[in-house]
């Protein structure tokens, strides 16, 4: 799949990530996951507000582990955008702070960006907001392995 498309084609590449993400990884589908936007090595997810994903019924707010999925799923998108495609990717380690609840009945927005990229191991930071981006509800920073890909030949 080309990502340097015109920006008018933008949505369309961005659709054909969510549904490939989504044929994928069932638990993404399920959470309602979607790519919303990207850029070299950087993506944009959303997590829609949906009352099954509430943590607390008294606050209505989002439970922490769909955040936690959300900003997994984002920095692994980041990781492969930066590899080129598709590549068989493992998180190594993940870690979120949580900074402050989501505001009740907003969808959730993550950033993520993979800023450095090793011969195995590549590093991705993010965020996660509601309404700005510059007033975030956690932020994440990541590794992942990077598994090589078996050969046509069966060759090591």
């Amino acid at each position: 799949m080309r990502l340097d498309v015109p920006p008018d084609q933008k949505a369309q590449v961005c659709a054909v990530m969510t549904q490939g993400m989504q044929a994928r990884i069932p638990h993404n589908r399920a959470l309602g996951l979607e790519v919303i936007d990207y850029a070299a090595s950087e993506v944009w997810m959303r997590l829609p507000y949906d009352a099954k994903l509430v943590g607390n019924p008294a606050t209505g707010v989002m439970h922490g582990g769909a955040v936690s999925s959300l900003m997994d799923a984002a920095c692994g998108f980041a990781t492969m955008i930066a590899l080129g495609g598709p590549s068989p990717i493992a998180t190594l380690d993940l870690r979120i702070d949580y900074l402050k609840p989501a505001i009740p009945g907003a969808d959730v927005i993550a950033h993520a960006h993979c800023f450095k990229i090793t011969r195995h191991v590549c590093f991705v930071r993010g965020t996660a907001y509601v309404h700005d981006a510059n007033d975030p509800i956690a932020s994440v920073a990541a590794t992942f392995a990077r598994k090589a890909r078996k050969r046509k030949d069966g060759a090591p």
